[in-house]
Order: structure tokens, then sequence, then C-alpha cells
């Protein structure tokens, strides 16, 4: 257990709050269709992704010290367990978002409709929804999945090749920066080239989600409201959505060797 440090407790914390925020941000469109204010919803729903891409530049170069602190001999097998460890943070932090997903459902929605009220005002909204008046309120909306949420969610509803291009660039997405650190062990000659790819793969991880899995679920957030769609349906696919993130993350930890051995083969063609 000698690999587990304060450094890696802390990126431990980073990566567990990041993905938590990413896995509960699916829940603002389903809200900005309960209340039908998907624009509104937008802003916040933008607001979480801010949030959440913040955080996740705030963890790298703490990430990136654990190379430059582990010890000169069995570096690589020392290094590896620390990042199969943030791995695990990912799923673990998707975790935390599921179980808070029907809680959040009901927070956005009063959320947005303040939103609206304020005119927009975002740092109003932050002030309001920290006061100890609308914590407590929070409070009393707590409530963990249950089985009755699965009711009216048929299997026939939801798309199944999205389900699994979600899981992919999720993956993806969880390793971009690990496998890049990593490869830069591997190729120490061509280091600053490997943790620099780093960038590229998250970039090519949300063009995808943009292209791909953005557009289908706003369609149908946009047809709730319009009265063409069922918020059963809508509310089905946003839970395949989270479950294929959760999967995601766990498939990370097979592409994560993987995908450090392609950016160090990579990095040849790179001159």
């Amino acid at each position: 257990m000698g690999f587990i440090t304060g450094n890696l407790m802390l990126i431990f914390l980073f990566i567990f709050i990041i993905h938590s925020i990413e896995t509960l941000a699916y829940a603002v469109r389903l809200s900005g269709a309960r209340v039908r204010m998907i624009a509104s919803a937008l802003a916040l729903f933008n607001v979480m992704v801010i949030v959440s891409r913040l955080a996740n530049m705030m963890q790298q170069p703490f990430t990136g010290s654990l190379i430059d602190t582990a010890p000169h001999q069995h570096t690589l097998q020392f290094v590896e367990y620390q990042y199969r460890m943030l791995i695990g943070a990912s799923t673990a932090g998707t975790v935390a978002g599921i179980l808070l997903f029907p809680t959040f459902i009901a927070l956005f929605s009063r959320a947005i409709i303040h939103l609206s009220n304020e005119k927009g005002s975002i740092p109003a909204l932050i002030r309001k929804g920290i006061s100890v008046e609308f914590f407590f309120r929070g409070i009393r909306h707590m409530r963990f999945p249950r089985i009755s949420d699965m009711k009216n969610v048929h299997l026939k509803n939801i798309p199944i090749k999205l389900f699994f291009i979600n899981m992919l660039i999720t993956a993806i997405y969880t390793i971009g920066v690990l496998s890049a650190l990593y490869a830069s062990l591997i190729i120490p000659e061509r280091a600053t080239t490997a943790v620099m790819a780093s960038g590229l793969i998250n970039g090519v991880a949300t063009i995808l989600l943009v292209i791909f899995v953005d557009p289908k679920i706003s369609v149908l957030a946009d047809d709730v409201v319009n009265q063409k769609g069922s918020y059963h349906t809508l509310k089905g696919v946003s839970l395949m959505m989270i479950t294929s993130r959760l999967l995601g993350t766990l498939f990370a930890q097979f592409l994560f060797i993987p995908g450090a051995k392609y950016v160090a083969w990579f990095t040849q063609f790179i001159v």
C-alpha cells in the first residue's frame, strides 16, 4: 500500500468530484424538460461543464507530479498502481452521481426556475443556493434511486448504438491524461511529446461527444417540451447514458495500458 500518498488522495478527490459533476450534468436536461425550460437548463449545464473542466485542469499538474515523486526502482509498476486507483476514482465518482441523480433532478428543476426569476444571473443563483434556507430545502428533496424510477422505461426506447458509443468515449476521456503521462515513462526520450498528446486525446473525445451523443439527448429533450416525445423516453435514455458512463470508467481500466502504448507508438510519427 506504499503507493498511496497524500498527493494521490488529493487527486483522487479531484477526479471523484469531476466525474460526479459530469454524471449529474445528465440530470440538467432532464430537469429542463420537466419544467419546460430547455434554454435555461442549457445555461446551467454549461456552468457544470465549465466547473468540471476547470477541476480537470487543476488536477493535471498534480497527476504529473506522481511520476516525479515515484521511486526510481519499479517506477512503471508504482505509477501504474497509482493511475489505476485514479481510474477507480472516476468509477466511484460516477457511482456517487448515480446515487444522487434523483435528488439533483429535483434540485436542478428548482434551480432552473430560480435562474429564470433571477433574470439569468448565475452569481445571484449561486448566492441563493448556498444560503442556509435553501440548503435545508435541498436536504428535504434528497432521495436515492428506487426501482419505481424505472417505471414506464422500456428497453426498446433505448438506442443501443448510442449506449456503446458513450461508453467508449467515456473510457477514452477517462484515460486520456493518464495514458499520455504513462507513455512518457515508456518512451522517456520523447516524454514531452507524449505528455502533450493528452490534450489531443481529450479533444477528440470531446468532439465525438458533441457530435454523436449530446445532439441526440438535446433533440429528445426538445421533443418533450414540444409535446412530440415522452418524458419517460428521455428519462430512460438519460438513465442509459449514466449507466454506459459507469461501464466506460470500468472499461478504461482495460484501455489504460494499450492507450499508453498507442500514444508511445504515435509519437514516433511526430517530427
